[in-house]
């Protein structure tokens, strides 16, 4: 996973169990159709104890020992089972849960020659929830940057042709129980994460193009019929997804 939407038309995308108060934020959030690496998305978070709130926090999790505010690794995503004992991610799975909405994520099918980009979403429409964790960065001078990163796992539910390997899903009930910190372990995590009915299509390779962000990215092609788009910028990011 190397990029999603966040584009929710109103309360009613949401399954309900989630506080009111969460769900109109999110509806009236800023509407992004290709959120990538670096760039600013909405995340549920709740921190010291406090109830959760909304905020936007930059996609690719910096580790608050990092010396700047960015890493050489890949931060984007972080696999459930390994994350807890990682030097870049135990810290933000001891303290900091979050939950990632998501309109729904683009992924390659690498069955096709040459490989070509699909969107993943819920077959009723409404959003999909995922597992994460946030970090806060800060410098001497005060700067402070907020950044998180997504728990990806194996997932069966996953259509074919597409690798069986994805965002950790929860049911609304699950995220509020994960921001709480009453899951603490993967166990826990797989006993409880859950993926609603998913459906899949072909987008536009135009994806591939961190400056590209409209409704239309999220349109249905035939790959048989878009050869021109062969040329289409790409910030290199977009088939790399399974060295997670």
């Amino acid at each position: 996973m190397r990029r999603f939407a966040q584009a929710f038309v109103d309360v009613d995308a949401f399954a309900p169990g989630l506080p009111d108060h969460l769900t109109l934020a999110l509806a009236s959030a800023v509407q992004r159709y290709n959120i990538g690496k670096g760039c600013p998305a909405a995340v549920l978070f709740a921190t010291d104890g406090e109830d959760p709130s909304i905020t936007d926090m930059q996609w690719g999790l910096v580790p608050r020992w990092s010396k700047e505010p960015a890493t050489p690794y890949t931060t984007v995503t972080a696999r459930l089972t390994k994350a807890p004992g990682s030097r870049l991610f135990a810290s933000a799975w001891e303290h900091r849960h979050c939950i990632v909405p998501l309109t729904g994520y683009y992924k390659w099918d690498r069955e096709r020659k040459p490989p070509w980009p699909m969107f993943v979403q819920r077959q009723d429409g409404r959003a999909l929830l995922a597992a994460g964790l946030w970090e806060r960065w800060q410098d001497e001078a005060g700067q402070v940057l907020d950044s998180f990163t997504v728990l990806t796992d194996a997932n069966p539910d996953i259509p074919a042709p597409l690798s069986q390997d994805g965002p950790v899903f929860v049911s609304p009930q699950v995220a509020m129980d994960w921001l709480s910190g009453s899951i603490n372990t993967p166990a826990g995590m797989k006993a409880r994460a859950r993926t609603d009915a998913l459906e899949i299509h072909y987008v536009s390779k135009a994806v591939r193009d961190p400056k590209q962000d409209e409704y239309t990215l999220l349109e249905p092609v035939s790959p048989d019929e878009s050869h021109s788009e062969e040329n289409v910028a790409w910030d290199g990011d977009g088939l790399d997804e399974d060295q997670d």
